[in-house]
């Protein structure tokens, strides 16, 4: 059988920067090395078991073994609305200003479906979640990167983009609390990328899918808490980080009706939506106090300290991240990013994330994630000590 012919679009496609870091982690497993995985960031923490309850009642009712609605079950559309009222203060109508995703993921890389022709550009933090662009190259067009840098609090910088660029500029993609940095923006930046969204007729498609893992009682907010924001963008939202859930896939869009209605209108073309049990797992977690959140924060923020702590002490260059499980470190003097990340890995059992992965703005950097016990920290840096000494 000859060779299949590859699409383009797969052809200028990046290799999908997880992906080939697991491939370089399966090598090491192979060789029988002790990994201490602070690569992808995938909660190690269990799903609360009043959700795994739930889903198991709901899984045994006939009625949600049929295709679900595309755009969500209502009472999950509105206890996310619930929800935002509660936690943000923004008042959502759940019939058109919440749309259920297969995840977050889902949603970011299918909106740029819905706005982007061939040509258009698609403005994207650098670095940044790697969907943002692929969607952009899966949509046929251009991704202009806005460089997030360490003396703007990584943070773009909006009046550096080229009038040319904004011409033809539709979708402007924004993440706060940021991965991989873990930056944090407020109302000031947020106002700011509302006004510009407007003077150049951009949606603003917000990734907000760390809110609820923050520290030091300092919480972040919603795009959607200031005037005029759900007129130019919606937010995306998802259960895997706040409810340790990232392998039921389930999240959810929300804000403008007339943006939510073209995404719905490209999933409703390309997926089935989200297993209806699932949805009723997620109910229960959207309905949950908040108190049973504050354990997870809790059990992160020990591990940022032991982790920030350990990694002074080395003399690396890093600073207490205020939100998300990442730690944002600059890499010794002599290694590129990836080079350091091999380094780690081959040399200290070590998987960290390059940051040059996320873009050229990450060179200098790896992402370290908090999703192991704290003695594995602990570990971890005793043997970046061994090996940096």
């Amino acid at each position: 059988m000859p060779k299949p012919q590859l699409a383009d679009r797969i052809k200028n496609l990046p290799p999908y920067l997880f992906a080939a870091i697991d491939q370089l982690k399966q090598k090491a497993l192979a060789k029988g090395v002790d990994l201490i995985n602070l690569g992808i960031g995938d909660p190690d923490l269990p799903t609360p078991a009043t959700i795994i309850q739930r889903l198991q009642r709901a899984s045994e009712d006939p009625k949600n073994h049929q295709y679900p609605s595309y755009e969500g079950l209502p009472m999950f559309r509105q206890a996310a609305a619930d929800w935002y009222q509660r936690r943000f203060g923004v008042r959502l109508d759940p019939k058109d200003e919440v749309l259920t995703l297969i995840g977050s993921k889902e949603g970011i890389g299918h909106v740029p479906l819905a706005f982007i022709n061939p040509g258009d550009v698609a403005l994207i933090p650098d670095p940044g979640y790697p969907v943002y662009h692929a969607g952009t190259l899966f949509a046929g067009g251009r991704s202009h990167f806005m460089p997030l840098k360490k003396e703007n609090h990584f943070l773009p910088e909006f009046d550096r983009i080229p009038k040319a660029v904004l011409k033809k500029a539709r979708l402007l993609f924004i993440n706060y609390p940021n991965n991989p940095t873990s930056a944090t923006a407020g109302k000031d930046f947020f106002k700011e990328a509302i006004r510009f969204a407007r003077r150049h007729k951009l949606i603003v498609c917000h990734d907000n899918a760390y809110s609820e893992v923050y520290f030091d009682s300092e919480r972040p907010m919603s795009f959607l808490e200031l005037d005029g924001a759900k007129e130019v963008g919606i937010e995306f939202h998802s259960l895997s980080k706040t409810f340790n859930m990232t392998g039921w896939r389930i999240g959810f869009a929300v804000g403008n009706p007339q943006i939510l209605s073209a995404l719905g209108k490209v999933k409703s073309n390309l997926d089935s939506g989200v297993f209806q049990a699932v949805q009723e797992a997620g109910i229960e977690a959207l309905n949950l106090r908040e108190s049973a959140t504050d354990e997870i924060r809790k059990i992160y923020q020990e591990r940022r300290d032991t982790l920030v702590s350990g990694l002074l002490g080395l003399g690396l260059s890093v600073e207490p991240p205020k939100a998300t499980f990442y730690v944002w470190v600059g890499v010794p003097k002599g290694f590129t990013a990836m080079k350091f990340t091999m380094h780690l890995l081959d040399r200290a059992g070590i998987v960290t994330t390059p940051g040059s992965g996320f873009g050229r703005s990450g060179q200098g950097y790896i992402r370290m994630a908090l999703t192991v016990p704290n003695e594995r920290l602990m570990e971890a840096v005793g043997r970046m000590e061994r090996l940096l000494s």
